[in-house]
């Protein structure tokens, strides 16, 4: 999409506010006009199309691709993204932990189950962990626990879950960044942890740390987005 305005305002409207591109209202080919019952989520997506370059791609609106789905897509049905979502409980990366060598396995229990402690604490969702690559099956209590607290989860918060639980590889990761026990750096530096340490071994490349910022850019917008609806 190219660039077609000079200037975006905020009208409030019953339900919320919306974005208005040179007087007239913003309307999205998903959802047609798009209302945000936030105010900051609002201030921010504007800021986003008052920023936006003379040629757009999807990277430049991350905040309104998020605001879209969660309207669209999650507020009408969002039983289909919380399985996914749940899927990832049942596989967390925090659970799979290496079978060699002794300081990975040691940074790995440091780094890793202080959160899955977290979890247990704070939504009695205890996960069991393993070694290698066996698979595990997780306790059904536990796997419970998860879904509700996905079921508390409005279609906002949904939404932010959705891009930064799949880019992280955890749910519990996840769960904390939105609750604000965990910054987005911080979760996406556990997440990497493996990798970090691969680095730290045999050295890194540029296409890994571009891969790598991207990811990290995906994540904190998720969890932004989520900060946002509930400033």
């Amino acid at each position: 999409m190219r660039r077609f305005w000079t200037e975006v305002t905020i009208v409030p409207e019953s339900g919320g506010f919306a974005l208005r591109l040179d007087g007239k209202p913003m309307r999205l080919p998903a959802s047609g006009a798009l209302t945000i019952p936030h105010r900051p989520l609002a201030d921010a997506i504007a800021a986003e199309w008052r920023d936006a370059p003379p040629v757009i791609g999807p990277a430049d609106l991350p905040l309104t691709r998020l605001a879209t789905a969660a309207t669209s897509q999650i507020a009408p049905d969002p039983a289909p993204l919380s399985a996914n979502l749940l899927a990832y409980g049942r596989t967390d990366l925090l659970c799979y932990r290496a079978d060699a060598p002794d300081s990975l396995i040691a940074l790995q229990h440091a780094q890793w189950q202080p959160w899955l402690d977290w979890a247990a604490e704070r939504f009695a969702a205890r996960l069991e962990t393993t070694h290698g690559i066996v698979a595990i099956t997780q306790p059904e209590e536990a796997i419970r626990a998860l879904a509700r607290v996905l079921a508390t989860q409005d279609h906002w918060a949904l939404a932010g879950l959705g891009v930064a639980v799949p880019a992280l590889g955890s749910l519990i990761l996840g769960l904390a960044s939105i609750t604000g026990a965990l910054s987005a750096s911080a979760a996406h530096d556990l997440a990497r942890l493996d990798e970090d340490w691969q680095e730290r071994q045999w050295g890194t490349d540029a296409e890994s740390a571009a891969r790598r910022a991207l990811v990290a850019r995906d994540i904190a917008s998720a969890v932004s987005f989520v900060n946002l609806t509930r400033a």
